[in-house]
């Protein structure tokens, strides 16, 4: 999608959980959340021609996106308009104009063009994103519900609390705040396989949600104060949480 205008710096800096300012380091990671601080929409942006600002989203949540974000235009001098760029992800070879995903080195570069990079190899980004505790949108980030610094927002440089307000800010930073946040994606090693969206339970009381997994490892939302030293039972499957917890 393409925003452009005069405005469309600042429409978008009231309303994301970036910095706009940031765009000048390469690609932004950051979201879109409700007045009451839960998730919406996250995406990446990218300086375009003549000043014009483009956001990479999820195809299925595009359409959404573009009607919320009219909503929100109100007399901002702002245009927005679906685009033809063809978006490319890998590992390797990086192509000339890249751009690096600033949600973590591990997961490559993306790179936007008239026409698609050049084929690459397969690659398991499932399990790339589980290796890392990176989530999804619609999986792990489901909208009006998810809460993005349990999802680690913040250590995916996706929320920036220096740039004054954006929408949802004041519920995020009392959240930041907080002395420890008692839910959190966190990944762990799966015996068996549950279907997305299982409840995890110890001796019989709830303590989170399996989410994506992929060659015995998972993500999975789990609220840490409730966990002893029982069982983590996810359906059939055992859930065991990982050392680097």
């Amino acid at each position: 999608m393409r925003v452009s205008g005069t405005d469309s710096r600042t429409f978008l800096q009231g309303l994301i959980t970036n910095d706009i300012e940031k765009l000048s380091d390469g690609l932004l990671y950051a979201a879109l959340l409700t007045p009451q601080g839960k998730f919406l929409f996250d995406f990446f942006l990218l300086s375009a021609a003549e000043n014009g600002i483009l956001l990479d989203v999820n195809a299925d949540a595009a359409p959404a996106l573009l009607q919320r974000l009219k909503l929100y235009r109100l007399r901002a001098q702002v245009e927005l308009s679906r685009t033809d760029i063809k978006v490319t992800c890998g590992l390797v070879n990086q192509p000339f104009g890249a751009l690096t995903d600033p949600r973590h080195p591990h997961l490559g570069w993306r790179h936007y063009g008239e026409s698609a990079a050049p084929p690459i190899d397969e690659i398991d980004w499932i399990h790339r994103r589980i290796t890392r505790c990176i989530p999804e949108s619609g999986i792990e980030l489901i909208p009006e519900k998810t809460f993005i610094l349990e999802m680690g927002f913040e250590r995916l440089n996706g929320v920036d609390f220096h740039k004054g307000c954006f929408v949802g800010q004041e519920v995020t930073a009392r959240m930041k705040h907080k002395t420890k946040l008692r839910k959190q994606l966190k990944k762990v090693v799966v015996e068996g396989h549950a279907p997305i969206g299982t409840d995890i339970v110890e001796n019989g009381r709830r303590v989170g949600t399996l989410f994506s997994q992929a060659r015995g490892l998972g993500l999975a939302h789990l609220r840490m104060d409730r966990i002893r030293d029982g069982e983590l039972l996810a359906g059939d499957s055992v859930i065991h949480l990982t050392a680097d917890q």
